[in-house]
């Protein structure tokens, strides 16, 4: 075997065992920031309502959000009442009338005050899911470079003479 072969077979050894490192301690981080999400939006006691869902999200009727997907479909629902309770209108266009209004409409400083509301809910929401599909790429990711690592690794060692004595 020749230099070459033997300096590949170094290298691909070499980061053959850093991914096989890091693979898992990338499938530990995203398994654990999951069961993160999951404690935190436990902790908040959000349930969809036994009634008024839209029929899009009749599934979550009476669940518990405790998952990504069920904080995005939450999240859904309070854009519908929010869009509802302020004919479209989002926080800063209600806080430019109120502004327009001289700031003493008591009605449209109440209605800033729901829009600011519900809006910053639905951004939580929305970032737990958006950390949710974080921690699938990365556990999918840790997947994949362990079976990497692994897979150089044995090409490394077909790579490697069996016998010390080849040199």
């Amino acid at each position: 075997m020749d230099g070459s072969h033997r300096r590949a077979g170094t290298l691909l050894g070499t980061v053959g065992m850093a991914l096989i490192v890091a693979g898992p301690v990338m499938l530990w981080r995203g398994r654990s920031g999951r069961k993160e999400i999951r404690t935190e939006l436990a902790a908040q006691k959000i349930t969809f309502p036994d009634h008024g869902l839209p029929a899009e999200l009749a599934d979550y009727t009476g669940r518990r959000v405790e998952t990504g997907p069920e904080a995005h479909a939450y999240a859904e629902f309070i854009k519908g009442n929010l869009a509802h309770a302020t004919g479209g209108r989002t926080y800063a266009e209600i806080t430019a009338e109120l502004h327009a209004a001289g700031g003493d409409d008591e009605k449209l400083a109440k209605l800033r005050q729901t829009a600011f509301m519900g809006q910053s809910l639905r951004a939580s929401l929305m970032s737990a899911y958006q950390a949710w599909h974080i921690t699938t790429l990365v556990t999918g990711l840790g997947a994949a470079l362990t079976g990497v690592g692994a897979a150089m690794v044995a090409t490394a060692d077909a790579l490697t003479p069996c016998s010390s004595n080849h040199s």
